[in-house]
């Protein structure tokens, strides 16, 4: 029986690359000479550090466009709110990876709801669809990606 599972997960190494492109940019960009800014990562998270907040509104977009530039879609985003130390001011940045429980059961109810004879059930912090016919299948990912969610959803380990 076919069936795919339907995540959202972001990967560690694109997302350090994304970074890493980030803080090139500020080096040679020259709206930032003399200014102590840059990305630190942990985990799937960042930590943005400029001298003024405007500078931080400008290192957001510059991220958001370095992850586009590497296939991660910015809806995965999660900015913090921005904190002051010093004379420098510091915004977290985090990347959300796996579906809350919640959105698991957004995506099941949108299922059963279009009508389309597939099975969905939630395994953690993913959902796998089951059907009988791939075009079944292929109907759920069509509706899913037509939906708007607050989150990035990925389709894998599809079987046929």
């Amino acid at each position: 029986m076919p069936s795919f599972d339907i995540v959202s997960e972001v990967d560690l190494h694109t997302f350090t690359n994304a970074l890493d492109q980030c803080n090139r940019v500020i080096e040679t960009r020259f709206d930032f000479k003399g200014v102590d800014a840059s990305f630190e990562r942990d985990g799937l998270a960042a930590t943005m550090f400029a001298d003024a907040e405007f500078q931080l509104t400008q290192m957001e977009d510059m991220l958001r466009g370095s992850l586009v530039k590497n296939k991660i879609d910015p809806k995965a985003m999660e900015v913090g709110d921005i904190e002051s130390r010093g004379k420098q001011v510091k915004q977290r940045v985090t990347m959300k990876n796996g579906l809350e429980s919640d959105l698991c059961r957004k995506i099941v109810k949108l299922v059963k709801d279009s009508k389309i004879k597939v099975q969905s059930q939630i395994q953690g912090d993913q959902v796998r669809i089951t059907g009988k016919k791939r075009d079944d299948l292929q109907q759920v990912m069509a509706l899913l990606r037509a939906e708007d969610l607050e989150q990035p959803l990925q389709f894998t380990n599809f079987r046929d």
